[in-house]
């Protein structure tokens, strides 16, 4: 059966799908041209016509797969609801015990990118934006009175420090974390870091 013909776009973001699974599967340091080539039955030649080398090929995945969860965050993040109430929308997904990201594919990205200057960028600019988006629901809440935060940066950073520890541990040590004690953790971080705001005596909301 002959292939259906695609846009160019639709051809590139059916080759990024298939590098981030092949990724996932074998690892960036493993990953081939013809591996992607294969699981999607085409040439070689033709992931080169849309990626010219193996690390822009790589570099591409990641973006495409942090611009999804990016979009995904930012969904949560904008819903017409309090700022605590999103916020914990955020953290139970990002959280290794919800959806948010192939933790063994961001892990492999961190892992590479000590190596790839291409592959630090895109890990550099997905941590950036993904602290930048809780500071400001954070900062959001503070300033509605929801809770304290003396420093929403401050606190975005711990949080995500926190959640992409677990993830590590639960992903490269089977058993080492069970998944109730990994969102128990998470909603008692979330808890402590940003207690209810006090005004005259009496907490707010």
């Amino acid at each position: 059966m002959a292939r259906v013909r695609l846009s160019v776009q639709e051809r590139r973001e059916e080759l990024l799908r298939a590098a981030v699974e092949q990724i996932e599967a074998r690892g960036v340091a493993a990953i081939r041209i013809g591996d992607v080539a294969a699981a999607l039955g085409v040439s070689n030649a033709l992931v080169l016509y849309h990626f010219s080398t193996k690390e822009k090929l790589v570099a591409a995945a990641f973006t495409y797969a942090a611009e999804g969860d990016l979009a995904h965050l930012r969904k949560l993040l904008a819903r017409r609801t309090t700022a605590l109430r999103r916020l914990r929308a955020a953290v139970r997904w990002y959280a290794p015990t919800g959806q948010a990201k192939g933790w063994r594919l961001w892990i492999e990205g961190w892992s590479a990118s000590l190596r790839e200057p291409a592959l630090r960028d895109v890990a550099r600019d997905l941590d950036r934006q993904w602290k930048a988006a809780l500071t400001e629901v954070i900062a959001e809440g503070v300033a509605a009175g929801e809770f304290e935060c003396p420093s929403p940066m401050d606190t975005a950073l711990r949080l995500t420090a926190l959640l992409d520890g677990l993830a590590v541990q639960m992903t490269a040590y089977e058993g080492a974390v069970s998944r109730a004690r990994t969102q128990q953790w998470a909603d008692e971080a979330l808890a402590r870091e940003l207690p209810p705001a006090v005004e005259q005596g009496r907490p707010r909301g």
